[in-house]
């Protein structure tokens, strides 16, 4: 009987647990089917309101770019400057106007002013701006025009050179055409009363009576420039010869007496001259030992210390081809012995020549000259340093011992010897020859920049009476 009732029981709850679970998938199944009928009603109520409509339009596309679409382009290449090739000189050009040598003509124009005659040509090169300017500034130089006026440092102005009734002005601009080219104009004119009458632009910086001048903007003392004052001597109408930017270099030291020449006949005296002859002739190494121990001995005079002493007959030669009979043996023994000069008595050299016919280089001239100035010994240098500082782009071809001459003589600023004597290049050319004149403008001024005396100084010291 207690199984029957166990049975019964245990049937009961099973029917229960089955009943209980068949409610709850019922329930599941409504709450599905409501959630179904709301959210279609929703939707359906969604369609039909205004909010829809406005959606709807918002985010269509505008009716005024499908009528006008618009149309994108690459923007159209640039179109090269067209040049006249064409064009051709004058027929009566003066064959004395330096031409660049790398430029084109491109126009030709008329009197720009019927009273001055004035004609300008128009050129194009494919070089610097730089390059022109140091050709034309050279050229001018070399033969002999009076530069009147030259650009500033910033490249604002014009070159303007005068030679005779002759006018010249060499406009420089960079202009960026294809292939980044040079565009410069040259403007002349024949007509002396002009170049007489015409003022110079407010950038002229006049050579004709040089005066004094500061230094760059980090230096705060003076540069001492050639001054035609009345303690200064006097340009001579003979020196026409000179390139411009020497003759007052020239004659102050021609006043002190400095430059002494010898004729060509062999052991013939020393003459002084009231000029430089032949100025543009090459100076031999024997002519600049002794100018170079003359100048400093004249310009410190008063100063025993700082003067160079000529050798003694008693001396062993330093040179086997300056025995002691040589006419300049005593100038070029002395600045051997006083270690100015390469000599096997310094041990810079082993060589036993000094060749002193032979012309003097302008690597030479900076080596023998700067110890004069500095009163010290030279730095060391290579290669890249001098590069670095002159921006010299033949800085490989310079002798080992005189590179360091060359880079003390950057450290002298506005005095450097390369800056006086061959104004701004990018070429120092160390091998070639020094005209007479160049090798008097090294001699003008010794020292460094606060504590040297030049020519001129001289030529003041002087004229003062003796107390």
């Amino acid at each position: 009987m207690l199984n029957i009732i166990f049975t019964q029981r245990r049937g009961n709850s099973i029917g229960q647990a089955k009943t209980s679970k068949t409610n709850k998938t019922n329930i599941l199944a409504a709450v599905n089917t409501w959630l179904a009928v709301c959210l279609l009603a929703a939707v359906t109520a969604c369609a039909n309101s205004p909010n829809s409509k406005a959606l709807e339009e918002s985010l269509a596309a505008d009716p005024k770019l499908q009528q006008n679409p618009v149309v994108f382009s690459s923007p159209p290449p640039a179109t090269a400057v067209e040049t006249n090739s064409t064009a051709k000189l004058p027929p009566d050009f003066p064959t004395e106007i330096p031409l660049y040598p790398n430029a084109q003509l491109i126009d030709v124009g008329g009197p720009t002013d019927p009273s001055q005659k004035n004609v300008r040509l128009r050129w194009e090169s494919t070089d610097p701006v730089n390059s022109v300017q140091n050709f034309y500034s050279t050229e001018f130089g070399r033969s002999n025009w009076e530069i009147v006026s030259r650009p500033t440092a910033e490249g604002q102005g014009s070159l303007v050179a005068t030679r005779d009734n002759l006018r010249v002005t060499v406009s420089l601009s960079p202009t960026q055409k294809v292939g980044g080219s040079t565009e410069f104009a040259i403007d002349y004119s024949k007509d002396s009363s002009e170049i007489a009458a015409s003022p110079q632009p407010n950038n002229s910086e006049s050579t004709a009576s040089p005066t004094p001048s500061p230094t760059p903007s980090n230096s705060e003392v003076t540069t001492p420039t050639p001054s035609a004052s009345p303690k200064s001597a006097k340009v001579s109408q003979l020196d026409t010869q000179i390139p411009q930017q020497l003759r007052q270099y020239v004659a102050d030291l021609t006043a002190l007496e400095v430059l002494k020449v010898r004729s060509t006949a062999e052991n013939a005296n020393l003459e002084t001259a009231s000029t430089l002859p032949k100025p543009n002739n090459i100076v031999t190494r024997r002519e600049y030992a002794r100018w170079l121990v003359a100048a400093n001995n004249q310009i410190y005079a008063t100063r025993q210390a700082k003067q160079i002493r000529l050798a003694v007959d008693s001396s062993e030669p330093a040179f086997s081809d300056v025995p002691k009979t040589d006419p300049d043996f005593s100038a070029i023994q002395g600045l051997a012995e006083a270690g100015l000069i390469p000599s096997a008595l310094s041990g810079e050299t082993k060589d036993a020549k000094f060749r002193p016919d032979a012309p003097v280089t302008r690597e030479t001239m900076i080596l023998w000259k700067v110890p004069l100035d500095t009163r010290q010994v030279l730095p060391t240098a290579n290669i890249d340093g001098v590069k670095e500082k002159w921006g010299f782009q033949d800085a490989s071809k310079i002798d080992s011992q005189a590179s360091r001459a060359i880079l003390a003589d950057f450290n002298n600023g506005d005095l450097a010897n390369i800056r006086r004597v061959f104004g701004f290049t990018t070429l120092f050319q160390p091998k070639k020859s020094v005209t007479r004149a160049e090798a008097a403008a090294s001699l003008w001024y010794f020292g460094v920049q606060d504590q040297g005396l030049s020519a001129k100084d001289a030529l003041e010291a002087k004229s003062q009476p003796a107390q």
